[in-house]
């Protein structure tokens, strides 16, 4: 097994913590955020940032369906750690001032299969999971921006 990494960014105008407390805002704003392979989303406690926990499915093709309890933590200022207590998991969120804006960085790492399901997941996952962080990045901009 090997590590599986994914990492998007998006410079959104609009400042680092408006931009970080619509990531924190679990309960109202963060499932807005979030593209169509995201289902079933539900807050289980908290909902504002660090003791929160979410449920929630997420479709990697149309077979291949998640499920994901996640704890989030908020270990440092403007950052947010979403741990999955399904599987090694683990998503972490930046918001850093970028010269009047801000820069939101999505960073994901698992433990990948083994054999060759593992070479396969190494070389598409991070592709479509690019394409998704990128679509909920814009939809965090959408959001943050229009303030």
């Amino acid at each position: 097994m090997s590590l599986v990494e994914i990492v998007a960014r998006r410079e959104i105008k609009a400042e680092p913590d408006d931009v970080f407390d619509a990531l924190a805002d679990y309960q109202e704003v963060h499932g807005r955020l979030l593209p169509e392979q995201f289902t079933d989303y539900e807050v289980r406690e908290g909902g504002d940032g660090e003791g929160t926990v979410l449920f929630f499915r997420f479709h990697a093709t149309k077979s291949r369906v998640r499920e994901c309890l996640v704890d989030i933590t908020e270990p440092e200022d403007r950052k947010l750690v979403e741990t999955d207590r399904n599987s090694t998991l683990v998503t972490t969120w930046t918001v850093e001032p970028a010269g009047g804006a801000s820069l939101a960085t999505i960073h994901s790492a698992w433990e990948g299969a083994g054999g060759i399901g593992g070479v396969f997941e190494r070389i598409f996952a991070p592709r479509a999971l690019q394409k998704v962080y990128q679509q909920l990045l814009a939809n965090l901009a959408a959001e943050t921006e229009k303030k």
